[in-house]
């Protein structure tokens, strides 16, 4: 696993916890993967998908009932990540306040880290 010890890679807000909860419970499944993947304008987007099973080399995290997973290759991307819940007059949304981040597009949807700790 990727991190210090005793120290969680990510942390989930109330708000986040409630709904990732929430949809767990609707749906039946064992926890929230979440990850990275190249693509969108600025190079890399975040993942999140239903699992039934976690993989042995997730990282799991586990907080106020919400049970979230991180792909291992997300791993060093997301340490230090806190996620959050939104909602808005227009949209609902899961929202990544990660400290990794060196851009981001203008949607919002895409990102790229920083590399070296540049």
């Amino acid at each position: 696993m990727f991190g210090i010890p005793g120290k969680q890679a990510v942390t989930i807000t109330p708000r986040a916890s409630a709904q990732i909860s929430k949809l767990m419970a609707s749906a039946g499944h064992a926890g929230l993967r979440i990850g990275v993947k190249k693509g969108g304008c600025a190079g890399m987007e975040y993942t999140m998908e239903y699992v039934d099973q976690p993989d042995p080399n997730d990282e799991v995290v586990e907080q106020d009932g919400a049970k979230v997973l991180i792909a291992p290759m997300a791993q060093m991307f997301l340490f230090g990540t806190e996620i959050d819940y939104e909602t808005s007059l227009l949209e609902s949304s899961f929202k990544f306040n990660n400290p990794n981040v060196a851009d981001a597009c203008g949607c919002g949807e895409s990102i790229s880290f920083k590399v070296g700790g540049e």
